[in-house]
Formats: C-alpha cells, structure tokens, sequence
C-alpha cells in the first residue's frame, strides 16, 4: 500500500516560490517502481500534470511549466519536493503528488495511489 501526504504553505504572495513536499509511506518507498508524480487542479479546471519522476530518479516536466518547474527526491527521507518559482494568482489551485503507472496524468486511475492534496492560493 502507498500512502502520500503533501505538506508545505497554503499561502503566497506574488513572486514567491512555492515548496510542497511529498511523503511517502505505508512500506512503499520511492524507489519503487511508479512514477512520482506532481499534479495540479485549479479552481473550476481539470487535472494538470506538471512533472514526475521515475523510481531511478529520472525526472519529466510539463513543457508549459518546464522553465519555473523543479522537482527532486531524499531517498533517506522517503519525500519527493516541487519547487515552483515566481507563482502567480493563476497557480492558485489544489496540488496532489501520486504514484502512478503512467507518466503524464491527466485523470485519476483507481490502480494509481493519490495524496489527499493541499490547497496553495496566490494573493497579493
């Protein structure tokens, strides 16, 4: 059983980089074979894939996302981290991480194991 819980600020200003960190437990680590992945659904608006990570540490990113997108794993600590710099109001939205079989998300596949999401908004 994989169990993920996100963790990090529900509030930025402008400008900000956003740092949400992703733990994983439940006698799964992440080095097993799933993807990692960092997944976003802002207000009104469907699933978006932002990037992930495969079990030996190669990581993807969204093309749209690439250039503001960071995302890197603590093997000792189990945790996989998003960094998303310079956030705007439109990066207001509910962030999940999940492990998947697929790499690029864009539904919830009852094989694949989600955190329960964390909700960040952006305001000045």
């Amino acid at each position: 059983q994989v169990q993920l819980q996100e963790s990090g600020p529900g509030l930025l200003k402008p400008s900000q980089t956003l740092s949400l960190t992703c733990t994983v437990s439940g006698g799964s680590t992440i080095s097993d074979i799933y993807y990692w992945n960092w997944i976003r659904q802002p207000p009104g608006k469907g699933l978006e894939w932002m990037g992930g990570m495969t079990s030996g540490g190669s990581i993807f990113y969204d093309p749209s996302l690439k250039s503001r997108t960071s995302i890197s794993r603590d093997t000792s600590k189990n945790q996989f981290t998003l960094h998303l710099r310079s956030v705007t109001p439109e990066d207001t939205a509910v962030y999940y991480c999940a492990a998947t079989k697929e790499l690029v998300v864009q539904t919830r596949d009852p094989l694949d194991y989600w955190g329960q999401g964390t909700q960040v908004t952006v305001s000045s």
